[in-house]
């Protein structure tokens, strides 16, 4: 059971990541390798502008570091569990998706 604010702060840094899809798409792209933003946003379709604003807000949530490589950056995951995370959650959540053992999930828009 979370208790600690700290456990609290963290999963809602990790959702806060996950809310928009473009930095969903950046996790996942940086949990297959590290990459530098101009790659990232041509994988991804993505202004470089739009991509940096996005690479901000996953370091500020501390998911993602910059690592300097002379004039160039290159970004990756912050630490390796966080791809684990990332594949856990996704098998989670299709797992959840696929059982659909509530009834009533049409209906009422949920599960």
């Amino acid at each position: 059971m979370l208790t600690l604010a700290t456990d609290l702060d963290a999963l809602a840094r990790f959702g806060r990541a996950l809310v928009d899809p473009l930095r969903c798409r950046l996790l996942l792209a940086l949990r297959e390798a590290p990459a530098y933003p101009s790659d990232l946003a041509d994988m991804l379709g993505a202004s470089r502008t739009r991509l940096s604003n996005h690479l901000a807000c996953l370091r500020d949530c501390g998911l993602v570091v910059a690592v300097p490589e002379g004039r160039r950056v290159r970004y990756e995951l912050a630490d390796p569990r966080l791809g684990h995370a990332l594949d856990d959650l996704r098998n989670a959540v299709v797992a959840v998706a696929a059982d659909r053992t509530c009834v009533d999930a049409d209906d009422k828009g949920c599960c």
